[in-house]
C-alpha cells in the first residue's frame, strides 16, 4: 500500500477529533486526503494537517471510528513516513501546520513515543518551525507529555466526558480520574515551564449526546477545570453514530446543542461567570431556542 493510500485512511480516522467549533472539521476542496480547515478567532480559515500516527487501538470506546472491535483497514505510518508526507504538504503550500493524533495499538508510552519522535524529526531534522497540534493520549507518562510540550504549540487530551460515571459509560478501558484527569494536570503544571513555544496552549475535547450526561453537568466539570487549570478552550463534539459500534442505533445529538455549550462555556471561559447564573430547564439542559447570554440576562437577581 502506497503512502498516500495509507494517509487517506488515517486522516479519514482522524475526522472526529476537532480543530475548531464546527461539529466534524470539513475538508478543503482540495482533492488531497488530511487537508482540514480550521476557522481561526478572526474567522479566517487555516488549512491544517489532520492525521492519525495509527488507527489501531486497544480501546473499546463505544461511539469511536477507531475502537478495538471495529472491523476495518489498520495499519500505522512510520515517524519518518509521517513528517515526510506532512512536509509534501506544507513545502507545496497547501497547509499551515499539522494536527496530530494516534489510536493505542499497545502500550501507551509506546504510542505517545512514536508521536513524540515524529514532532522531534520535524523540528530537529527538517528544521520545520511551524504550527503543530499534538494529542496526548490517556495514560501517558509524565515524561513523554513534557518531551510534546518542548516541540508542540498545542497538546491536548480528551476528557471525553464530564464524569466517572459518564466515561465509564463511554467505555470500560479507560480510568478517569488516573488516565485523564491527572494527566490533565500534568499538562497545566508544565505549562510554561516545558514549552519551547511562545503562548502555547493546551485544549481538551468533549463527546456530547453519547452518554446521559446533562449540559449543566459537562459545564460544571469545566468550570472545576478552567478554576484549576491555564486550559485555553473546550471543544464539544457532537455525537454521532458509527456503524460496527455498540452505539450505532443510537441518536445523533443537535449540533445545535453543541453550539449553545459552546456560547455557555464562552460566559465561563472568557467572562468567568459561573455555572449557577445560566439557566437550565428541568433536565438540566440549555435552551436550543435562545442564547445563554439572553437567558441569563433575564434574570435581574443575577445581573441587577
Amino acid at each position: 500500500m502506497s503512502t498516500l493510500e495509507k494517509m487517506k485512511i488515517l486522516t479519514d480516522s482522524a475526522q472526529y477529533d476537532l480543530c475548531d467549533y464546527v461539529s466534524h472539521n470539513k475538508s478543503s476542496q482540495i482533492n488531497l486526503p488530511g487537508i482540514y480547515e480550521a476557522i481561526g478567532h478572526n474567522g479566517c480559515k487555516i488549512p491544517l494537517f489532520k492525521t492519525l500516527l495509527t488507527n489501531k487501538c486497544k480501546n473499546d470506546c463505544k461511539y469511536c471510528i477507531n475502537q478495538s472491535k471495529r472491523n476495518f483497514t489498520r495499519l500505522e505510518l512510520s515517524p519518518e513516513e509521517l513528517a515526510k508526507a506532512f512536509l509534501g504538504y506544507y513545502n507545496r503550500g497547501l497547509v499551515n501546520g499539522l494536527f496530530l493524533s494516534s489510536g493505542i495499538s499497545g502500550d501507551v508510552d509506546e504510542t505517545m513515543e512514536k508521536q513524540v519522535e515524529t514532532v522531534s524529526i520535524l523540528r530537529k531534522k527538517y528544521g520545520y518551525d511551524d504550527y503543530i497540534h499534538l494529542k496526548v493520549v490517556p495514560g501517558a507518562s509524565k515524561d513523554s507529555i513534557k518531551r510534546a510540550m518542548a516541540l508542540a504549540n498545542r497538546v491536548s487530551i480528551n476528557i471525553e466526558a464530564a464524569t466517572p460515571s459518564g466515561l465509564a459509560e463511554l467505555s470500560s478501558t479507560k480510568d478517569y480520574n488516573k488516565d485523564i484527569l491527572k494527566r490533565l494536570s500534568w499538562i497545566n503544571s508544565l505549562q510554561n515551564k516545558s514549552t519551547t513555544y511562545p503562548n502555547s496552549t493546551h485544549t481538551t475535547q468533549l463527546i456530547v449526546g453519547a452518554n446521559g450526561e446533562s449540559d449543566k453537568e459537562i459545564l460544571e466539570r469545566m468550570e472545576k477545570i478552567y478554576k484549576k487549570s491555564d486550559l485555553k478552550r473546550t471543544y464539544f463534539s457532537a455525537f454521532t453514530p458509527i456503524e460496527e459500534t455498540e452505539f450505532s442505533k443510537k441518536e445523533a445529538c443537535s449540533t445545535d446543542r453543541t453550539a449553545k455549550l459552546y456560547n455557555a462555556d464562552s460566559l465561563i471561559n472568557d467572562y468567568h461567570y459561573n455555572v449557577k447564573e445560566l439557566i437550565f430547564d428541568e433536565n438540566d439542559k440549555l435552551s436550543l431556542t435562545q442564547d445563554p447570554k439572553i437567558l441569563a440576562a433575564k434574570n435581574m437577581d443575577i445581573f441587577p
